[in-house]
Formats: C-alpha cells, sequence, structure tokens
C-alpha cells in the first residue's frame, strides 16, 4: 500500500507549489500555522487557501476549546467546502475527551481529522464514537512521542490493525521529523503521512 503525503503548512505560496505536485495528496494546517502563515481573520485566510487548493483533502483546525464551541465552528468550517477535514483535538486543553463532539459531527457525515492522538486507548474510543460510513482521520504525533523518548511505530501498528477493515478510517502519521518517517509510516501500513514543506523537498 502506497502512504500518501499530506503537505503540513498553511503558508500560500507553500500551498500553491505543492498543490500541483503529484507528489502530495493533500494538506493539513492548524492555527499555529495560520498565525506563522500571517492570517488575522481566520475564515478569509481559509478561503484563499481553498480557493488554490480546490480538490485536494485539506484539514482545517476548530480553535474553540469547549465542546459547544468546537460544535459550532465545525459546522462553519465544513460550509466552506467539499474538500476540507474538520479537524477535532482528541481531548480539550483540560484533557476532556472530544467524544460527543466527533459523535455529532461525524453522524451528519462531516469528515474528520482528529488529531493530537497519542495512545491506542485513544483511537479505539474514537472509533467507539464514529459514524463508520464517514470518512474520518486520526492523526498520531508521532514525531512528538519520539521528542520524549517513546517509540511510536508499536502504537501505529496497533492502530492501523484495529482499524484496517474500516474503509473509511485512515490512520495518519503526523509530527513528522525526518525524511525516514515516511519508511517507518510506509513500513506500518499507515495510509497517510504528513510532513513539513522542508522534509518533503529532502
Amino acid at each position: 500500500m502506497k502512504t500518501k503525503i499530506f503537505c503540513d503548512s498553511a503558508d500560500l505560496k507553500i500551498i500553491k507549489k505543492f498543490n500541483t505536485n503529484s507528489l502530495v495528496s493533500g494538506f493539513t494546517t492548524n492555527p499555529s500555522l495560520m498565525r506563522l502563515s500571517g492570517a488575522r481573520n481566520y475564515k478569509n485566510y481559509s478561503l484563499k487557501l481553498l480557493n488554490i487548493c480546490k480538490t485536494k483533502p485539506i484539514s482545517l483546525e476548530v480553535f474553540a476549546d469547549n465542546f459547544s464551541g468546537m460544535l459550532k465552528q465545525a459546522h462553519i468550517i465544513n460550509s466552506w467546502g467539499k474538500n476540507i477535514y474538520v479537524k477535532i483535538p482528541v481531548v480539550n486543553s483540560r484533557g476532556n475527551f472530544s467524544g460527543k463532539v466527533i459523535r455529532r459531527l461525524s453522524e451528519k457525515g462531516i469528515k474528520l481529522n482528529i488529531t493530537a492522538v497519542y495512545t491506542v486507548q485513544q483511537v479505539r474510543k474514537i472509533i467507539k464514537n464514529i459514524n463508520k460510513k464517514s470518512k474520518t482521520i486520526i492523526s498520531i504525533f508521532s514525531g512528538r512521542m519520539s521528542d520524549v523518548g517513546k517509540n511510536p511505530v508499536p502504537i501505529i501498528r496497533e492502530s492501523v490493525h484495529i482499524t484496517k477493515r474500516l474503509k473509511n478510517v485512515k490512520i495518519l502519521w503526523a509530527s513528522t521529523r525526518e525524511a525516514y518517517n515516511y519508511l517507518q509510516a510506509k513500513d506500518c501500513g499507515c495510509a497517510i503521512i504528513t510532513m513539513p514543506p522542508s522534509i518533503i523537498e529532502k
């Protein structure tokens, strides 16, 4: 199985560059990347990104920390385009699981990218709360695990194993640190890896 490469960036020039590159199959962003790229108005900037990236999947994240805010923002973000995956953190800043948000959005067929996942237990909880017919990406923060001395490979492997029969659920290797991570992700059977532009160039 070929592991797809997504570009992790909100820079308009980079999105434009890689949007026509067959090596890159999609894009992931987050509010921090938006700010670094000069975004002052989240909606206006997102629409600029979507004006460039019209067909490839692109993840746009909610920035609310409470569940009612996440739900409201998710519906707004989803309305901006058909290629959008709404990015929802698996837990909020207080460590509360976003299960209710995930369930309600997934039941309505909204494509989701569940982000900042660190454990197989979290993956199992996500699976219990999604509509299996709705497309879902589960982003496992492998690089951040490696940063603190934890091997992400067993967690990725197990996550791929428990979702392999769910054709609409894809495991994504996130927070990539080096080009070698692509080979690791591919070896694990990971459907997607997201990389910053510098790693894609390598």
